[in-house]
């Protein structure tokens, strides 16, 4: 059972650093966003299309608004997502060791 305990941390592992990465991309493309970036830079590119999947249906969600409060609502999900899933994951691998 052990095996099992590990594959669910290891799982957890993955799952909270890929919620990680995906919350620090959000920040900077919302940082950038502010200053008019350049939308033939490969560093802009890049961050546009690795958000924009996360981003849209959220953004459909939402009325129109002067402001965009998709990445606010993003990062509320994936806080919640980080202490719920990944936290019972932690917990249920810890319980099969």
């Amino acid at each position: 059972m052990f095996v099992l305990g590990n594959f669910v941390d290891a799982l957890a592992s993955v799952v909270n650093i890929l919620l990680t990465i995906m919350y620090w991309l959000i920040l900077i493309r919302a940082l950038i966003s502010w200053v008019n970036p350049d939308p033939f830079n490969p560093i802009v590119q890049f961050l546009m299309r690795t958000t924009e999947p996360v981003l849209e249906p959220v953004r459909r969600l939402l009325p129109p608004l002067p402001i965009d409060l998709s990445p606010l609502i993003v990062f509320f999900i994936i806080v919640f997502v980080q202490k719920f899933l990944v936290a019972s994951l932690y917990d249920l691998a810890l319980r099969l060791h």
